[in-house]
């Protein structure tokens, strides 16, 4: 298979330059192919929507069994969970993870979300400027979600710390992967040295350990499977909360139709996760020779698999630079697609719909007081977004 027919670029999307502002990286990569050689990490970036969707719907070809990571030392510390595996086993550990996250189990604790989002912004409006990155966006899953995965209090404390280390040192083995990656390796020891008497009885960390018991999966994929629910439910919900009031900000009278009519907030949830996708790459192993829409790989490359890029491509959507609560956004990737969509997805819709409904009952408005962006491998979203509340 020659590789003389693939478009080639010196773009480098993990330098904090792209990292703060992507977009116009994403455009360009778009407009030069289907699949473009990336010479700055020597990797195949797919950047269009349709291309990414049908990657993520072709797990035979572009693998996680060798890991989503885009370095080697990531990918076999997270060889055979749930991120880095394809089916059976894939299927198998998905099985266990996904019970307290069905709709029947999600009805048990939507009271407990909804109750505990309405105590939280009643709070910060009273105080008229809070930190929407932090204050609001932070709160439900510390506590809430810490709470029903049964984590026990020690090291819980450092839950933000090691989920931002994680989602960095997934990416290429730059300077912030690398010294992100003992701070990551922090939360992979912290889970896979839980004990069983340690988490909360009834819990989801509980389940899991009760599946190994029975014999449904080893003690180690169990252990494994508490890092898949910890993990994936800090970072992208936080970002996710904290993108939507920027967004709201940015865009009041979206905002006031919100307020008019809180039907449209699952709609907008979408809009929020297509716009500002909280996850922007993810890497897949490309297991045999393959085309792209006429462009080769070669078996052992890697694959960029840009969610971020594809939430916007032009092909797809309709001016894709533009906010709007109205558009028909629920094809969007940001939490993946297939065999590996996110199994906290649920989790991250019931968590933003409560904040945004209670917000919608209090809020005339938000002014944006200071902002700064995070900067990370693989995520995108605010570290610091204080705004004015107006009633």
């Amino acid at each position: 298979m020659s590789n003389l027919n693939r478009p080639e670029s010196d773009i480098d999307l993990f330098c904090d330059e792209t990292l703060i502002d992507p977009y116009p990286r994403y455009r360009e990569l778009r407009n030069l192919g289907a699949a473009v050689w990336l010479r700055p990490t020597g990797m195949f970036a797919l950047s269009r929507f349709e291309d990414v969707r049908n990657a993520l719907r072709n797990w035979q070809v572009f693998s996680s069994a060798h890991g989503a990571a885009m370095n080697e030392p990531i990918n076999q510390a997270i060889a055979g969970n749930t991120l880095g595996s394809d089916p059976p086993l894939h299927d198998k550990l998905r099985n266990v993870l996904v019970r307290p996250l069905s709709p029947p189990a999600m009805r048990d604790v939507t009271a407990l979300i909804e109750a505990q989002a309405e105590s939280l912004v009643e709070r910060l409006v009273a105080r008229k400027t809070f930190d929407a990155a932090t204050d609001l966006a932070q709160f439900l899953p510390i506590t809430v979600v810490s709470h029903l995965v049964g984590l026990p209090e020690r090291g819980r404390e450092r839950m933000l710390e090691w989920g931002s280390a994680a989602f960095d040192s997934l990416g290429p083995a730059n300077e912030r992967c690398q010294s992100a990656a003992q701070t990551a390796m922090g939360l992979v020891h912290y889970a896979l040295q839980l004990e069983r008497a340690a988490v909360r009885p009834g819990s989801w960390a509980a389940l899991a350990f009760e599946a190994a018991e029975r014999g449904e999966i080893t003690l180690q994929q169990a252990r494994g499977l508490i890092l898949d629910y910890v993990a994936p439910s800090l970072d992208t919900t936080i970002f996710a909360t904290s993108s939507a009031i920027w967004l709201f900000a940015l865009h009041p009278e979206q905002w006031n139709e919100i307020r008019d009519n809180p039907a449209l907030i699952p709609a907008a949830i979408n809009e929020v996760l297509r716009i500002e996708s909280p996850i922007q790459i993810f890497s897949r192993y490309v297991t045999r020779d393959t085309e792209v829409d006429g462009v080769p790989i070669r078996q052992g490359s890697r694959a960029l698999i840009m969610y971020g890029s594809a939430n916007r491509d032009e092909r797809k959507w309709e001016e894709p630079e533009r906010f709007d609560i109205h558009r028909k956004a629920a094809e969007q990737l940001a939490f993946g697609h297939g065999e590996h969509l996110c199994v906290g997805l649920p989790l991250a819709r019931l968590e933003l719909r409560a904040l945004l409904t209670s917000l919608a009952k209090r809020v005339k408005r938000f002014e944006i007081l200071e902002l700064n962006r995070g900067i990370n491998n693989t995520l995108r979203g605010l570290d610091k977004l204080r705004v004015a509340a107006a009633t």
